[in-house]
This record gives structure tokens, sequence and C-alpha cells, in this order.
């Protein structure tokens, strides 16, 4: 794409790339390493210390081996983040009517057939994958994000839209809604639970110091009015009941739509 005199080249994806490994003179591919278990060291760095903690360095520490090593399976860092992404995007729960039968798994008979219950499983999926991951979110925008795995999570996302009667030309508005408030919701919980970990605060011991820091303030008199009636015991609690109101909210607006 060309802006002016100047061409615009897209970030390369390793999903686009037919590069494997690096063959470098005198290089000897590692022993023990995998993709399997770089990545999920990955993971575990990122879980522990956040993007702007982790280093293919740090990861090599991790793996006990050369910062070259890693190199053999992977060409760039951000090659290795889309890698993680695509990880973390496989740890959702799919609806199996969504996704079609799978060698080896049968229905549950929990399995929602509804596809509103199909959308509040996914929606529920997204949103813990992004708080269990909060580096996540961030790869969202960074990446294209069209591993194996965001696909089989796409399309299953589509299968559930469609299954609702909305027209073909409405399901990607829909779906953006949903997703979008998901996005919203579980990047504000994951950055609200990071902190809490390596001081080990608990999220509630957080929320009342916060709220006790300004129970005096006369301009947040409404807003503790509300804080109450709003109920539940523990911050786990009032987000749930959050969440879960608010999705009803989505869904109940593109059922409304469908049928005007």
């Amino acid at each position: 794409m060309a802006t002016g005199s100047r061409t615009v080249r897209p970030r390369s994806s390793v999903w686009l790339s037919e590069r494997k490994a690096p063959k470098r003179k005198g290089d000897q591919q590692p022993v023990g390493l995998d993709h399997v278990k770089i990545v999920a060291a990955t993971m575990r760095l990122l879980d522990a210390e956040g993007l702007s903690g982790f280093s293919m360095r740090r990861l090599a520490a991790e793996l006990g081996v050369t910062a070259m090593s890693v190199y053999w399976y992977v060409e760039t860092k951000d090659h290795l983040l889309e890698l993680a992404l695509d990880a973390a995007m496989g740890e959702i729960a799919l609806p199996m009517e969504a996704v079609g039968p799978v060698e080896g798994q049968e229905h549950s008979p929990a399995e929602p057939r509804d596809w509103r219950e199909q959308l509040r499983r996914l929606a529920a999926e997204y949103r813990q994958v992004m708080v269990r991951h909060s580096w996540v979110p961030a790869l969202l925008g960074e990446y294209l994000n069209i591993g194996p795995n965001a696909v089989v999570f796409s399309n299953a996302a589509l299968a559930v839209m469609r299954n609702s009667g909305l027209p073909d030309d409405k399901i990607t508005s829909a779906l953006s809604l949903v997703y979008q408030f998901v996005y919203g919701f579980g990047t504000i919980e994951g950055r609200f639970a990071a902190p809490c970990r390596a001081p080990g605060l608990t999220q509630d011991e957080l929320f009342h110091e916060t709220m006790s820091s300004v129970e005096d303030r006369m301009e947040f008199d409404e807003s503790r009015k509300i804080m109450k009636a709003r109920g539940g015991n523990t911050v786990e609690e009032m987000r749930d009941r959050d969440f879960t109101f608010a999705l009803d909210f989505a869904i109940a607006g593109i059922e409304a739509l469908r049928d005007r």
C-alpha cells in the first residue's frame, strides 16, 4: 500500500512465513527443544512478567539454552509472540454444535444447543483467556491473529451468530458488539488483577483499599450508592454479575434488531 511516496508494508506473520528455521553455517540444531516447549515457556514468562519483561534472552535462560538456540525454531520475537497468542486462543472451549464433531470428543449432556447460550459460552471463555493472560489484549491489536486456533474460534463464532437468524450482512456487526464488549471488560479485569500477583495482595483487598481512599470525597457519593446497590460480596461476584447482565443486554439487542 502506497502512502504518498512511501510504501507501507504490513508486519510479517509467522503464519505467512515459509521459513522454518535459520540456516547458519556451523550451527547445530539444539537437542530437547521444540515449538511446544518454547511456546509454553514464552506464555509462562508473559504471565509472570508481562510484555515489558519478556525478551528472547530471558526466554533462553528460562529454557536453559542460548538465545541462538531459540532462533532455530522461530525467526523473530514477533513470530514467537504470534505463536503464544494463538496458543492462548486454543484454550477457548468451543461449543461442539458450532465447530462440528471433533475426533475423540463426544457431545456433553450439558452442551448448549441454543445460539444464545453458545454465544454466552464463547464470550465467557474469551473473557477468561484475556484475564488469565493479561498480555493477550495488547497482542490482539498488534498481530493479524490468523493462526489455526484463532481461525477455529472465528469460524465457531460465525456459526453461532448465523444460527441466530441474522442476515449475513449483519453478522460481523453483531459479533463486533460482543467481541469489543468482552475485549474491553477482559482487558480492564486483567489489568486490575495483574498488580495483585507480585505483592500477594488479593483483588478484594485492593478494591476495598481503593474505595476507602475516596470514602470521604463528596464527588463519589453517587458512585458509592450505585456500588452498594450493585451487590456482591467479592470483586469476582461483582464482575460476574456485571458481565452476565451486560452480555444479556447485548444479546437482547441482537434479537431486537433481528426481529425489527
